[in-house]
């Protein structure tokens, strides 16, 4: 973080020092974990779902904290109040002081800020995108999945003077949530990937949701890039709702550079285009990249290492808002050819001794995203010849939608030939009953009551060869289980692998 002075940070945030904050005391870092806090760091006292972050004050300060960012005075071992300044609500408090350091940050040098946005992969685009930005210049971007209210200032808070690319993912739990975010941090470049069914029982619908993702590209300048995906109808109608440029991509077969006759002469700029896709035999995506606004473009050639044909769209997405940052397409090919994930719980694969293949991914799901990582499944066991395992766990607030969708990934698991399911806790009970209407019965398909019941069946039933996947939403904790898994009998239980995001840092 920028170094910031006492008196900056009250006058960013609108707080009142308490009477023992010195004039002269300065802070290089801001957390809201107590356990990250080093000397010169600035505690964000945060009230929390699970604990409340002035419970930490002591710990902070003992770690080396000197200056605490509160919503009420505490008071020292010694009865003396703790340094720091009172606000009246510590996350709006932080997107104030977010807001301020971009504006620092800005007016020191030249810096662009992307913001990305969609119902499922942002954080892998995000990643993508901060691998190819730092081959150009300091890159910063969120650490897991930081995209909400708390996280995006907490990714601020990691930025220095000289930040050339600051990456911001952005998530939305409600309409209005993308617009704040955008104008605590003002893009340059908005990245809206895909409009799907997360969330939709909070939002009311899907359509909500486009108009929230949306907010993204009303947020831009005149100056300023909207980078579209042309295959999602939801997302390409945002072209309309921008002041900015246009930039294209896709996976889909058809003219390249793409356009859009609706659009204004030269509103697009160029376009993106993952050309000829297929898979290989793990399910690399691989084909040949084209960005550029001619029909000579040249194509690239690209083998991922993520895994999954749906990725595509992700890298394509990365490709697009990097080359709208300024990076020529040799060098952008050049970083994404061979890239696999960064962050954990994306389709993430361990190989164990015993000949099991895991594939966790289950940090999140969504109607989308479940039939994007069963068809790689599916697509993985015929191609290898090797049993394929579904374990899955609920898909959280799909509203009066849950049963209907639940039960619809349940059709999908027979229909794709997935060799076995096992459907994990009551709130996914639904899809184990669809399967077994649809036809998979006896040794095929299997309920756990709760992550242990899961770990002792599959430990019991899986065989050498067998491809794991796990997936399910982040709050239903078969992510844990699936690390479980991929250490083999000796791992750790669900319990003893934190979930990501436990501060909530992140949202759809």
């Amino acid at each position: 973080m920028i170094e910031l002075s006492a008196a900056a940070v009250a006058e960013a945030t609108g707080g009142v020092p308490t009477a023992t904050v010195s004039p002269a005391v300065t802070v290089d870092a801001a957390t809201t974990d107590s356990r990250e806090v080093s000397a010169g760091t600035l505690f964000i006292a945060k009230p929390g779902e699970r604990a409340d972050g002035h419970d930490f004050i002591a710990a902070a300060r003992t770690s080396g904290a000197t200056l605490v960012l509160a919503e009420r005075e505490t008071l020292d071992a010694q009865g003396r109040p703790d340094p720091a300044i009172i606000v009246d609500d510590v996350v709006s408090a932080m997107g104030r002081l977010a807001a301020y350091i971009v504006e620092r940050i800005r007016k020191h040098s030249p810096t662009t800020v992307i913001g990305i946005t969609g119902s499922a992969g942002k954080t892998t685009t995000k990643d993508l995108l901060a691998s190819i930005l730092a081959t150009a210049g300091p890159t910063v971007a969120p650490q897991n999945s930081y995209n909400g209210e708390v996280g995006v200032p907490l990714t601020v808070f990691r930025a220095a003077l000289d930040t050339r690319y600051l990456v911001i993912e952005m998530g939305a739990d409600e309409i209005g949530n993308i617009e704040y975010l955008s104008s605590m941090v003002e893009p340059d470049i908005g990245v809206v990937l895909m409009v799907g069914s997360a969330h939709s029982g909070k939002f009311g619908g899907v359509e909500n949701i486009a108009r929230t993702k949306g907010e993204l590209v009303e947020a831009l300048s005149p100056d300023g890039v909207a980078v579209l995906n042309r295959d999602d109808p939801r997302v390409s109608a945002m072209a309309g709702r921008t002041r900015g440029r246009v930039v294209w991509f896709s996976v889909e077969e058809g003219t390249f550079p793409l356009v859009d006759a609706e659009l204004a002469e030269g509103a697009v700029t160029f376009s993106a285009l993952a050309d000829s896709l297929t898979t290989d035999g793990e399910e690399h995506p691989v084909f040949g990249l084209k960005v550029g606004a001619g029909t000579d473009a040249a194509s690239h050639p690209i083998t991922s290492g993520l895994i999954g044909r749906h990725h595509a769209s992700n890298i394509a997405a990365a490709a697009a808002a990097a080359a709208a940052a300024g990076l020529d397409t040799e060098s952008i090919a050049a970083v994404l050819n061979g890239a696999g994930a960064t962050s954990r719980r994306r389709m993430e694969r361990t190989d164990r001794s015993d000949g099991i293949t895991v594939i966790n991914d289950a940090y999140n799901a969504n109607p989308e995203s479940m039939r994007a990582a069963l068809q790689t499944l599916a697509m993985m066991g015929r191609s290898t010849g090797r049993r394929t395992w579904a374990v899955l766990g609920e898909m959280l607030e799909l509203g009066e939608d849950r049963i209907r969708e639940h039960t619809a990934i349940g059709t999908a698991v027979v229909r794709l030939n997935i060799g076995q399911l096992l459907v994990v806790g009551r709130g996914a009970r639904p899809l184990y009953t669809s399967a077994i209407n649809e036809g998979s019965w006896g040794e095929e398909v299997d309920f756990a009551e709760d992550l242990d019941a899961a770990a002792q069946l599959l430990e019991r039933k899986m065989a050498p060869g067998d491809i794991v996947l796990f997936k399910s939403s982040n709050g239903a904790g078969l992510g844990g289980l699936g690390d479980r898994i991929a250490c083999g009998p000796a791992g750790p239980g669900p319990a003893d692998v934190p979930a990501p995001g436990d501060r909530k840092e992140q949202s759809q």
